[in-house]
């Protein structure tokens, strides 16, 4: 598989079911690669959305991508905590320097205090209809929800105390150097 170097700058584009673009991520700076992830990170960065809106993102975020689950974690350092927000999507790809993958609509929201709440059900009901989504998708989305909860609950991988923090302060640090 192809990745992304450490210290490289990239973007990160979801895209729907269907092919089409549904968000994009302008500068996500690489931290670790292994076989398993890629983590990287980025703060105050512009955000495109399919409909050609933009924003930036308020707060600094840890982004972990996975070769072989199917969802990816953002830490946002927030001053109350580190707040989670988990995308049910396709293993990610690297290709022209942008980290891609096919988001399936299921969210899970997780609060500093590891509760944790799954969101946009019926966007998924209504996507895996419009779109097609086959069987063998849904049951991989039921099982790697099942894995993420698992995760959450027994606090490993991004959700390990202090996780965030040091590859934030990675992060900043690899900032200072530049």
């Amino acid at each position: 598989m192809n990745y992304p170097e450490i210290g490289q700058t990239v973007e990160i584009h979801s895209y729907k079911h269907n092919s089409k673009i549904h968000r994009i991520w302008h500068e996500t700076t690489i931290l670790d690669i292994s076989d398993e992830v890629v983590i990287g990170a980025n703060n105050k960065t512009l955000v495109m959305e399919a409909d050609g809106r933009t924003w930036y993102t308020r707060e600094p975020a840890v982004c972990y991508f996975y070769t072989q689950y199917w969802f990816n974690v953002l830490c946002m350092l927030r001053k109350d905590g580190v707040y989670f927000y988990c995308n049910l999507s396709s293993p990610f790809v690297y290709d022209q320097q942008t980290i891609k993958y096919i988001d399936y609509d299921l969210d899970v929201k997780v609060f500093p205090d590891l509760s944790y709440r799954i969101l946009d059900e019926d966007e998924y009901h209504k996507h895996s209809n419009e779109m097609g989504y086959s069987l063998e998708v849904q049951e991989i989305i039921k099982q790697q929800l099942d894995i993420l909860i698992n995760m959450i609950e027994t606090r490993r991988g991004p959700f390990a105390p202090g996780f965030a923090e040091h590859w934030y302060y990675v992060y900043k640090n690899r900032l200072l150097k530049r």
